[in-house]
């Protein structure tokens, strides 16, 4: 009977349409110490600096960048206190060399009946896109619809436009806010679509991204995932990891052997997490890297990044900042979360940017030297 059962876990891992048995991404042995709350048993990352980009009056969170022209863009969503509210809109910054910004500038606002939050950026040579998730408010379960406006010098935008599957119709959805390029031009990403917020990994051989998009074959699995971020590991195996809604605190994964047209069913990880958002991505060197709160908790007061030979087994892990870094919040505000929220990474040569939201109160980027 157990060489049933075990036979039938191992058919569970096999990726739909590849034939291939699935390599679980995993934490070393004894890495991490989740009972050690300050360090989580972590040295402190080397070659690494910290810059408040924006101090807000009331709520930031959602903060990601790109380099476009020689320029770090940022974008992140603000509101006058709390999260989610109908005068909430979309933020910018740009930045020469990522110490010194400049003063923030409004990138959409918010409409009649939605509120404007970040989809994440498309940077090509020539034009830079914005993703803009227009979400119906005040109720976040009514879900979106995604539009983008761009620009070509970094000061012009275009009107919104919506974002297209490849049916011609609008993305009837809310993107997750760190699409992939691949090397040969195809973007991954994900949406999270009506009714409510039911993810799905889709892709698009659009190269502007504009348009073109399709919803990739995700069967359910595991948990609830929802805000995934995906990188290429070493063998070409597109690799996925997700939030899991439903309050395991652990890391939810999937992978694709076929460019993202097809994804296992999502499974747990042994990786803790805070139950929050996280970003992960491919290093020039071929290392793979993830940026997230692995406390195995609610607690988002320790951030952490890991690195991959290979993707797969994450044997180097360091503390980026820990609860005694963190500022007191300045102002309440619902679901103010204090800690270091929803990081998400842009690899630029040898740097790899981090920008997250601090106590949702502050925007700040990090800089760190693999």
């Amino acid at each position: 009977m157990r060489r049933i059962l075990t036979y039938l876990l191992v058919l569970t891992l096999a990726l739909a349409g590849c034939g291939r048995y699935i390599r679980q991404p995993r934490m070393a042995e004894g890495l991490l110490v989740a009972t050690d709350t300050l360090s989580l048993g972590l040295e402190r990352c080397p070659r690494t600096e910290w810059r408040v980009l924006h101090r807000s009056e009331g709520y930031v969170n959602n903060a990601v960048m790109t380099r476009f022209k020689g320029r770090y863009y940022c974008m992140w969503q603000e509101s006058a206190r709390d999260e989610d509210t109908p005068d909430t809109r979309i933020m910018y910054a740009t930045s020469a060399d990522g110490k010194s910004w400049s003063t923030p500038d409004i990138l959409a606002k918010p409409g009649e009946d939605f509120f404007a939050s970040p989809g994440g950026w498309l940077a090509r040579e020539d034009t830079l896109t914005a993703l803009v998730n227009c979400i119906g408010s005040p109720e976040r379960s009514a879900g979106g619809s995604a539009f983008c406006i761009s620009t070509a010098d970094g000061q012009s935008w275009t009107a919104p436009r919506p974002v297209l599957m490849a049916d011609g119709n609008p993305v009837e959805g809310i993107f997750e806010q760190d699409p992939l390029l691949l090397p040969e031009g195809r973007w991954i990403g994900a949406v999270h679509f009506r009714p409510g917020t039911t993810l799905c990994p889709v892709y698009t051989d659009d190269p502007t991204g504009k348009g073109g998009w399709k919803k990739a074959r995700f069967p359910e699995g595991e948990g609830k995932p929802l805000e995934p971020s995906q990188y290429r590991a070493g063998d070409g195996t597109l690799v996925m990891f997700m939030r899991d809604q439903s309050s395991s605190f652990r890391k939810l994964f999937s992978i694709s052997g076929d460019r993202g047209e097809t994804w296992s069913a999502p499974a747990l990880t042994t990786i803790p997490d805070a139950r929050t958002k996280q970003c992960a991505g491919t290093l020039p060197d071929g290392r793979t890297f993830w940026v997230g709160c692995p406390t195995g908790t609610k607690s988002r007061r320790s951030l952490a990044v890991a690195f991959s030979e290979d993707g797969y087994l994450y044997n180097e892990a360091y503390l980026l900042a820990g609860p005694r870094d963190l500022p007191e919040r300045r102002k309440e505000g619902v679901y103010k979360t204090r800690g270091y929220n929803y990081p998400k990474a842009l690899v630029d040569g040898d740097t790899l940017w981090i920008a997250l939201a601090v106590n949702k109160e502050d925007v700040c980027v990090i800089r760190v030297r693999p």
